[in-house]
This record gives C-alpha cells, structure tokens and sequence, in this order.
C-alpha cells in the first residue's frame, strides 16, 4: 500500500503478502445485531473486513453496527467479507448476496488481494465497476473503499492500482473512500498499528477504518429514529 511505504522497507513485504494469501481464512457472512425492521448494509470484503486475526465484535464492520445503534440510525449490518477474497470472487458471490439480503446499501472492499497476486488492472477495475452496476441495478446505494500497495510493485502498478478505485466511483456515481487504512498505513508508527505480519491492523486502528467508511457512508444511511 502506498501509505506503507515504511513498512516496506522495514520488512519485505512480498513475504509477508505470501504469507497472508496463504494464510487466509474464511468466514461466513455475520449479520450484526440487528435493529428490527431497519434496511441492510451489506459489506463485502477481504480480510481487511473479515476480523482476520482480532477478536470477534472488534473489527470495523463490527463497530459500524454498534455506532449504527448507538445512533438510533435503522440499519441492519451484513458482513459477507472473505478472508482472501479477489474482486474477481466478489462478482461471482454478488448476485446471490443481493437476492438473499436485499440491501439498501453495498460497501465494496476489495481489489488488495488482486494487488497481491498481481492480477491484471484492468480486470480488477471491470469486476468493481460491474459489482457496483448490479448492486445499484438491484436498487442499492455503493460505497467503494479504496486501497493502495507500496512502490516496490512498481511505481506505476502502484500509481494505477490507486486511480482505479476512484475511476469506478466516478465513473458509476458511487461514493468512494480514497484510502480504507488513511491515517494508519500512513503513519510515521505504522508499524504498531499492525498484526505481526505486517499487513493487518490491530483492533486498535479498527476505530479510524470505520471514521474512514463513515465519512463517505454517512450521507447514504437514512436519518435516525426519535
């Protein structure tokens, strides 16, 4: 990630990133507590929001729901994130999450494991953009959570894989989060901000990913109960 670039040169990031694909774990699809008759937010993602390594309840989708009743704001979170999962797995399961949830709103986080692999760009873009087209076909609103990778994939890998996130949201009229790890990845301490490989925040960055996604989310959600 582009904001990891300290991170990068103190550790070797390719063999972390090894480490992390084939480490990966899967998770079901959570549904947080739900606040009865309230519409759904579906969050499809990777690990970045499947709590990979930290405790359950601690991850950001899960602070979302609480912030969500906390708020008296009538929004159901579905969290249908796959540790490892590519742009590529997240069209394919799309379709099936729609008709089975029917949300109001779809977060979108996903494309670093494309990164990691190194998956064609363009292939990443046209599975973002198209999981975005059937979401809003299917009457919901997009949020599309950005991420970045570190230049020693290449400055102009990098510089492109960054763009491609907001190219979709422009480009669909989605809303977009420049940078899902801003403020954590950038870090002059980054490092203590992360799991021991390197690549997963702690729970205790959790807080800022969900201030990231609030900023672009929070003028979709409907307006709280009195």
């Amino acid at each position: 990630m582009q904001g990891l670039t300290g991170l990068a040169h103190r550790r070797d990031f390719i063999r972390t990133a090894a480490r992390w694909a084939a480490g990966m774990l899967l998770a079901a699809p959570l549904v947080a507590r739900a606040d009865a008759g309230g519409k759904t937010l579906l969050v499809v993602g990777d690990s970045l929001s499947a709590e990979y390594g930290l405790a359950r309840g601690t991850g950001w989708v899960a602070l979302l729901q609480q912030r969500l009743n906390q708020r008296h704001i009538p929004v159901n979170v579905v969290n249908a994130s796959i540790s490892g999962d590519t742009t590529a797995g997240g069209q394919a399961r799309l379709p099936a999450l729609l008709k089975a949830h029917r949300p109001a709103i779809v977060v979108i986080e996903l494309g670093g494991n494309d990164a990691l692999r190194g998956l064609d760009l363009a292939a990443t873009q046209a599975n973002l953009a198209a999981m975005t087209q059937a979401a809003q076909q299917a009457g919901a609103k997009v949020v599309i959570a950005g991420m970045q990778v570190p230049p020693n994939y290449g400055a102009d890998y990098a510089r492109q894989f960054a763009a491609l996130f907001g190219q979709v949201a422009q480009a669909q009229h989605a809303a977009l989060v420049p940078f899902l790890l801003k403020g954590i990845a950038d870090r002059p301490d980054a490092l203590a901000l992360f799991q021991s490989d390197g690549i997963h925040p702690v729970a205790a960055a959790h807080p800022a990913i969900l201030n990231n996604v609030w900023t672009a989310l929070a003028p979709l959600l409907p307006k709280p109960r009195s």
